[in-house]
């Protein structure tokens, strides 16, 4: 099992991992060797609705039509790094998802604001009858 919130546990056998080969450095072994790491989770049943949601919207592209995240590392040489890697990076992305956004308050502005707005586009309009009067002499 693998905690992401207080009340919310990954457990490992939905995590599904395959390992292909990688671009990037490996020397000889890069043509011989699969030590990218590909981390499938099916989100629609491993996860809550709210967090689902926030999740899909995070992950973008990550996620497939069918409600699977695909995550992917080969950032290192070695399978093991990759893999531990990859599942580092689907916790914090799950973790960024936990957390519902704070809603938006909405405020009106100051009567200050609003005089300061009224001045400034006062000053712009008075610098552009100056300038039509010296276009037209």
């Amino acid at each position: 099992m693998i905690p992401i919130s207080g009340d919310i546990v990954l457990d490992e056998s939905e995590i599904e991992e395959s390992f292909v080969r990688a671009s990037g450095p490996g020397g000889q072994n890069v043509n011989k060797l699969s030590t990218a790491v590909q981390l499938r989770l099916d989100i629609s049943r491993s996860l809550p609705a709210g967090v689902r949601e926030r999740l899909e919207r995070l992950a973008g592209r990550r996620v497939t039509r069918d409600g699977v995240l695909v995550i992917t590392a080969q950032r290192y040489r070695t399978q093991e790094r990759n893999r531990r890697d990859a599942l580092e990076r689907l916790v914090a992305l799950i973790r960024r998802a936990v957390p519902p956004p704070t809603p938006r308050r909405p405020t009106k502005p100051s009567a200050a604001s609003k005089e300061r707005r009224l001045e400034a586009k006062a000053r712009r309009a008075a610098i552009k009858v100056r300038r039509r009067t010296l276009l037209e002499e």
